[in-house]
């Protein structure tokens, strides 16, 4: 978790110093910063929930539901957390920067829309994390496996968009 934090910290004090030095360059290297902040969020979206479909079998108070505990809540605040704001602010800047809202290109507002989907999802991945921790898990293994897809196909739709561009 410290390691991640510490990459993703460095990673954007280099995009900001490079802004400072070269901003010309400033918007690739604030898009690097996004690619590698939506795969450091997406693979915490698809393992998390994994995780859960093994909590959820696992029998509350054992050793193996104490250790889940420990890597849901590392997974949470150490990757997904940070990732996710720095997606969201690297996005931002890049859609400002690059005229892509002022634009009124549709593919962007579906980008949108299907990102703040994302975001709802990590929000009740949070809200499941604090009910395991506190043994309040309501879910079966099987909905937690259905739910691992979502952000899947989430993703699918947002690359599409992105690259694509087909409205």
């Amino acid at each position: 978790m410290k390691n991640a934090l510490i990459a993703l910290a460095i990673t954007v004090l280099a995009a900001l110093l490079m802004f400072l030095v070269l901003p010309d360059a400033a918007y690739l290297w604030v898009k690097s910063v996004h690619v590698f902040a939506v795969i450091a969020w997406m693979a915490g979206m698809l393992y998390l929930p994994r995780l859960f479909v093994y909590h959820a079998d696992a029998e509350i108070g054992s050793v193996q539901s104490q250790t889940f505990k420990v890597m849901e809540r590392r997974l949470l605040k150490g990757i997904m957390n940070p990732s996710m704001i720095a997606t969201w602010v690297a996005g931002i800047w890049l859609a400002v920067s690059g005229g892509w809202l002022a634009s009124g290109d549709v593919w962007i507002q579906l980008k949108i829309l299907l990102v703040l989907a994302m975001s709802a999802i990590h929000g009740m991945l949070s809200a499941a994390t604090r009910r395991f921790a506190e043994d309040r898990n309501e879910r079966s293994a099987r909905s937690w496996r259905m739910l691992n897809e979502v952000p899947a196909v989430l993703l699918i739709g947002i690359i599409i968009l992105v690259v694509v561009k087909p409205f």
